[in-house]
């Protein structure tokens, strides 16, 4: 049954990721569709920074979880099906009863649930291009049946074009747009002990906690899914083999559509081992390449493109990166079908500018910042420069 669906379940949501929807929108639309070839009974969907693979973004339907839950179940222990896996592997999609033989509470992840009535549980990477860029769960009641390997092969296929349509709704329009022009709280931290429980948090980083996109909100700022993540990398990270503190961050679109930098630090002094999330406003070194890695550009693509945002025409872009005018206007061409736009103008003011890529080039002697790259069961290919 699920084989016979498939094509006209794609095509759906090929149609609804061309539909400037929210990526909230866009995640419950494609839930609803899912169902009518996989039933299921709660799900939930988290967008993730491609370069650091940690959570940005979550929605919740009839199930819930903690932000501190969610960061150990993925980032910390070692159970079957994490995204993360999935995603590296080249899997894709698991379902427990499946990976653990039948037997369910050989899943750490399971045994927490089971007191809420869960059974089995069917998890996806959402990779597009080689890239990961969110991750979703669907879970079927303790008296339900469990979900077979047609399923999983079903949302397996299905899993690029969701991811597809996945990150083109992350850059669409604000959910909750500015009201009296764009609001700097300037920067926030948070501060955990050495067990990861909140230690105290600042005004600030409440209030861009408050912006960030979890639905349902956390129970309190400090229990925010994405800070949650970013803390517990800090925390499983051996001191001294991240020096430039690179792996514990992650770039976040809120509500309002500005972007924020969080990073996780370990803090010296005092007593256990502390460690803290801090909250600011992102740059434009930051945001780019998500930006431009949301639209498909390939390498090349996003050479180019940064020549356009720095004002050069074709001769000149030509120059610079040694290829041939009409190379040029090839790359041009075909980054103004995957963007939408029409020119150059359309492409500068109302793509990149409108998300603060004012400056696409890296400050003269920086260090290596947050890698965006795709993510293959070897190692990490394709995708924009490091910045």
């Amino acid at each position: 049954m699920t084989g016979t669906l498939a094509p006209r379940i794609r095509d759906e949501i090929q149609r609804l990721g061309g539909g400037g929807m929210t990526w909230v929108d866009f995640g419950a639309a494609v839930a609803d569709v899912l169902a009518t070839a996989i039933p299921f009974h709660a799900w939930c969907c988290h967008t993730v920074d491609p370069g650091t693979i940690l959570f940005t973004g979550s929605v919740n339907r009839n199930v819930g979880c903690s932000g501190s839950w969610l960061a150990h179940h993925e980032y910390v222990i070692e159970d079957v099906n994490k995204w993360s896996f999935l995603a590296r592997s080249g899997r894709i999609a698991g379902a427990t009863s499946i990976d653990t033989h039948g037997e369910l509470s050989r899943s750490i992840r399971h045994r927490s649930q089971e007191n809420h009535g869960f059974g089995d549980e069917l998890r996806v990477s959402l990779v597009a291009d080689g890239i990961y860029w969110g991750a979703a769960a669907f879970l079927r009641r303790a008296d339900e049946a469990w979900f077979t390997e047609g399923e999983v092969r079903t949302l397996a296929t299905l899993a690029p074009v969701i991811a597809t349509g996945l990150r083109r709704a992350m850059l669409a329009r604000p959910i909750s747009p500015y009201v009296g022009g764009p609001v700097d709280h300037g920067p926030g931290v948070v501060v955990f002990d050495e067990h990861g429980e909140p230690e105290s948090i600042s005004g600030a980083a409440e209030r861009w906690i408050g912006e960030l996109v979890e639905d349902p909100p956390p129970s309190s700022p400090s229990e925010s899914k994405t800070v949650q993540a970013i803390a517990a990398r800090a925390r499983a990270i051996t001191p001294g083999t991240d020096p430039l503190e690179l792996a514990a961050r992650a770039r976040v679109r809120t509500r309002s559509g500005a972007w924020l930098l969080l990073y996780g630090t370990r803090l010296s002094g005092g007593t256990g081992d502390r460690t803290a999330v801090i909250i600011h406003p992102a740059t434009p070194q930051d945001v780019a390449p998500v930006i431009a890695l949301s639209y498909g550009l390939t390498d090349r693509e996003c050479q180019v493109a940064v020549q356009c945002v720095q004002g050069r025409v074709t001769k000149e872009i030509a120059r610079a990166l040694t290829m041939s005018p009409y190379t040029v206007q090839d790359h041009l061409k075909s980054i103004f079908d995957k963007t939408g736009v029409r020119s150059r103008g359309e492409l500068v003011g109302q793509i990149f500018l409108d998300h603060y890529a004012t400056r696409w080039e890296a400050p003269a002697g920086a260090t290596p910042g947050l890698l965006v790259r795709g993510i293959s069961p070897d190692e990490p290919s394709g995708g924009c420069a490091d910045v």
